[in-house]
């Protein structure tokens, strides 16, 4: 199955164009859709997810038109938004049971069996009768994965699942989306860099409402490499470097910034060539919005 965006837009009552002409095909497997907050990955998200309606373009799922068939798409959807509301005072098997009816699955043998597994798969079935009040994050991300799968979907959207979790959280949440996206579309929408570099096959930078990349993690990473140096300066030499490199990145080395600079030569003898990675990919793009808004 084959999700196929063409030529989305979105303009908000305030103004604000979140979504500009956005077109992305997406199959099987995991997609990464990376961009800073406010980028417009969660209006695309949310259109996906038919929780609003677009102004122009269209999407499809397979053969389902996904902004007429609202229910349709419903059917074959899991979904975790960035926030979401949780009981609790209920217990994980209670209200996944309560979700199961929901959805629409009547037979009670076949909702406990589906709801026993998806407790297993998300390695919540030692805390399945524990109140989710008392889940920490990563548990309550594992158990909106959990309430995602219910309905068996061919799509899957999640939208920064993994802000807020310590490694150990992370890391189980990263395995599990990854053994998802073996047989299902999982779109993972975040500003994590390292999510993407470890999950995707296949990715989207988005910044101010417009796709800047799409391809390859790994193509994205030589398409840059041999075009990423480094430089240890004094903070008073910050701006004048901005000034006059492409500074695509800066971080704090033992209180002393370290730049590192986009060029296709070596600024001077003074920068040290780096090997390129996808954090570099992804502030290369966002730099180049970013100077184009300025020079406009």
């Amino acid at each position: 199955m084959i999700l196929d965006i063409r030529n989305l837009s979105k303009t908000y009552s305030n103004g604000v164009q979140a979504l500009k002409d956005v077109s992305l095909t997406i199959s099987q497997g995991m997609f990464g859709l990376l961009g800073p907050n406010g980028a417009g990955k969660s209006s695309l998200m949310r259109t996906i997810a038919t929780l609003q309606e677009a102004d122009s373009g269209s999407v499809t799922l397979g053969t389902i038109d996904v902004l007429k068939q609202k229910e349709e798409v419903r059917k074959v959807l899991g979904y975790l938004p960035q926030e979401f509301g949780l009981y609790p005072k209920i217990d994980a098997i209670t209200l996944l049971d309560h979700l199961a009816v929901l959805k629409g699955i009547g037979n009670a043998k076949q909702r406990k069996e589906l709801v026993e597994t998806l407790l297993h798969k998300t390695n919540l079935w030692g805390a399945r009768n524990k109140n989710l009040g008392g889940y920490s994050g990563g548990m309550k991300q594992r158990f909106g994965i959990a309430q995602a799968l219910l309905a068996n979907p061919k799509l899957i959207i999640v939208d920064e699942p993994t802000a807020g979790l310590d490694p150990a959280e992370r890391n189980r949440f990263l395995n599990l989306l990854s053994e998802l996206g073996e047989n299902t579309i999982v779109i993972l929408s975040t500003h994590i860099v390292d999510d993407v570099k470890e999950l995707c096959t296949d990715m989207a930078i988005i910044n101010k409402g417009e796709v800047l990349y799409k391809g390859n993690p790994l193509d994205a990473i030589a398409d840059v490499n041999g075009k990423v140096w480094k430089k240890r300066i004094t903070k008073s030499e910050l701006e004048a470097h901005k000034q006059n490199h492409q500074v695509i990145s800066e971080r704090l080395i033992s209180g002393k910034p370290e730049i590192r600079v986009f060029s296709t030569t070596q600024p001077d003898s003074s920068f040290e060539a780096v090997e390129a990675d996808l954090e570099d990919v992804y502030f290369t793009h966002i730099f180049s919005t970013q100077k184009e808004a300025v020079a406009v």
